[in-house]
């Protein structure tokens, strides 16, 4: 009966490690979590999955809206045929940028644009597509339309993104004056990141390595829900500070 007990045990130990493992290497917290995982066994493992695993459910949540997001897609696509309005247009391509479908995202906003050009926000969604696909010099006019508009739009995203697409479209004087008036005003950790690429690119380390331990930095005040979603950010800060000089 003991060695039953033992053995009934020892596999829960295996499958609470193995959940474990799992999880660390998909969502990359601090590396410590690693060594209590391998070295306190089932109970490290435990320890991890109430203090790592659990939290991020609220997370995890996001991934079950595939399904009905995809509903909404086929409703949306059949709408359009009868009804091919701004607003539906708009929404479809909403709903292509959330599953990272860019050039169907980017061509719905074209067909959005082409009925009614009175709010920024498709010219703003249309360029996160365009950068997202790499495609910087088409998101300049939008980045630009939408900041010369609203400067703080999405609490000064727009204009981040802006100075980011003119790091990449051979524009670094405008980049760094937009850089450096955005800093001063946004704490975004995509804004810092790409500030310190930016920096970095213009053989300044010194100064990138800054911004990257900025961004680093913000993790002390952060509660554990943001820190979790900023997770991205923070790798790409640290392999960014990996290749800089010391």
């Amino acid at each position: 009966m003991g060695s039953l007990l033992f053995f009934a045990f020892s596999w829960w130990g295996i499958i609470l490690q193995a959940v474990a493992i799992i999880h660390f290497i998909r969502r990359r917290p601090d590396t410590f979590w690693l060594f209590v995982i391998l070295i306190g066994g089932w109970l490290g493992a435990l320890v991890y999955i109430a203090l790592e695993v659990i939290p991020d459910a609220g997370l995890l949540r996001q991934s079950f809206k595939v399904f009905p997001r995809r509903s909404r897609i086929r409703e949306l696509e059949s709408a359009i045929l009868d009804n091919p309005s701004a607003g539906n247009y708009e929404e479809l391509a909403d709903l292509y940028l959330e599953e990272a479908n860019y050039a169907r995202a980017r061509r719905y906003y074209d067909q959005s644009i082409s009925i009614r050009t009175d709010s920024p926000d498709p010219f703003y969604r249309r360029a996160i597509a365009a950068i997202r696909m790499a495609d910087y010099a088409a998101a300049v006019p939008d980045l630009e339309r939408v900041v010369s508009e609203d400067t703080q739009y999405d609490f000064h995203g727009a204009a981040g993104l802006l100075a980011h697409v003119y790091a990449n479209t051979g524009q670094p004087e405008k980049a760094a004056k937009l850089f450096q008036e955005v800093t001063k005003i946004s704490t975004s950790s995509e804004t810092y990141y790409n500030y310190a690429c930016f920096l970095a690119s213009r053989e300044r380390p010194a100064e990138a390595r800054e911004w990257a331990e900025r961004l680093l930095d913000k993790r002390r005040n952060m509660p554990g829900y943001l820190r979790r979603r900023e997770r991205p950010w923070f790798r790409k800060a640290n392999a960014l500070l990996s290749r800089l000089p010391a």
